[in-house]
């Protein structure tokens, strides 16, 4: 039997990367755009930094036992309320924080930090406006902004909208790991105050302001519109514990982040102890308040969602809580003594709220 060949001629479409959505040249222009500001975030250690295939750092030489520690995060849903504003010069600085501070948790010295920015078109503008936030945010911490990875992925995301992720890399001395083993009854909880909501609690935030339809662009507090309020970046504790570390030890600290007070704390506290906490130790922030009022949110639900006011908890033996107050206070951090820790009996609550 003779085959069949085929009589289809193929014409050519003399096609480019731009014609299927991926503007390389729109890439080069945005890299050339960061580079004042990824030069501001360059500190001892960076050997090479954006522009090659792999960034290069070295371990600074003052630690004896050098052990690294790292953290990966996202923004979350906080960006849907970014793109519904158009307004994203606050988001990068909320990436960086989410990442950082959990490594600070464990006494870490931020070294460095890549992000990643996907979106289906690239717009300049608003990856400027991010990345120049991202590295305001380095800029906090005290660490380097040294890479990172823009992918423009046609058909990926909705027009307008983008996905972000970062990666920080700190270092601790390995016997000055800060893991809450020393902590015992009697020590005392500080709290740190947020900036706000800071990168958790997102999906109920839009829940309410979907269901309660308020004026976003209306003035808040004198100072600020309630959207400024919404999109407020989550603080930065690096300087502000770092100074302290020097000062004394600390048992144990904890970044309140999704789940709040109730799910974080519990993280650093060893078998059969709980953190007895006064509800009156620190006020509840209007932006929570206007929250809690508007969605009906019982107390319970607020301190299970979000920071309610309180961005890191700090625990420090009794001798040395007023030092700390001090010390961070100094550091231009607002400080509440919330509780202290007690004995636990097992198969309770972790944290007590009273």
């Amino acid at each position: 039997m003779n085959q069949l060949k085929s009589t289809v001629s193929i014409q050519p479409l003399d096609l480019t990367y731009r014609d299927a959505g991926v503007d390389i040249d729109t890439g080069e222009e945005l890299i050339e755009r960061i580079k004042p500001f990824t030069k501001k975030t360059v500190r001892d250690g960076v050997l090479s930094g954006i522009g090659g295939f792999g960034a290069l750092f070295e371990v600074p030489n003052k630690y004896c036992e050098p052990v690294l520690v790292s953290s990966t995060d996202g923004v979350g849903t906080k960006l849907k309320l970014a793109f519904h504003l158009n307004q994203h010069d606050t988001v990068g600085q909320d990436l960086v924080a989410m990442s950082v501070n959990d490594i600070l948790a464990q006494g870490a010295e931020p070294l460095f930090f890549l992000d990643y920015f996907a979106c289906g078109r690239l717009d300049i503008k608003i990856a400027s406006s991010v990345l120049r936030g991202i590295a305001v945010g380095c800029e906090l911490a005290g660490c380097s902004l040294i890479g990172g990875e823009t992918a423009e992925m046609p058909g990926m995301y909705p027009e307008g909208e983008y996905d972000l992720a970062g990666f920080a890399v700190g270092v601790v001395e390995k016997s000055k790991i800060i893991d809450g083993r020393t902590i015992t009854a009697g020590d005392i909880v500080l709290g740190l105050a947020s900036s706000g909501i800071h990168s958790n609690g997102y999906a109920l935030v839009r829940k309410i302001i979907k269901c309660a339809e308020p004026d976003l662009r209306a003035d808040f507090d004198g100072e600020r519109s309630l959207a400024d309020a919404l999109m407020a970046p989550t603080r930065i504790y690096a300087k502000a514990i770092s100074r302290l570390m020097e000062q004394l030890p600390i048992k144990g600290i904890a970044h309140i982040t999704g789940g709040g007070l109730i799910r974080n704390m519990p993280r650093v506290l060893p078998e059969g102890l709980c953190a007895k906490l006064e509800r009156c130790a620190w006020p509840l922030p209007r932006l929570f308040a206007w929250l809690q009022q508007l969605g009906g949110i019982t107390d319970e639900e607020m301190h299970h969602v979000f920071n309610c006011g309180i961005g890191m908890v700090v625990i420090v033996a009794a001798k040395h809580a007023q030092i700390a107050v001090n010390s961070l206070s100094e550091s231009g951090e607002q400080v509440w003594i919330l509780g202290t820790v007690c004995k636990h009996n097992t198969g309770g609550a972790k944290i007590i709220v009273v």
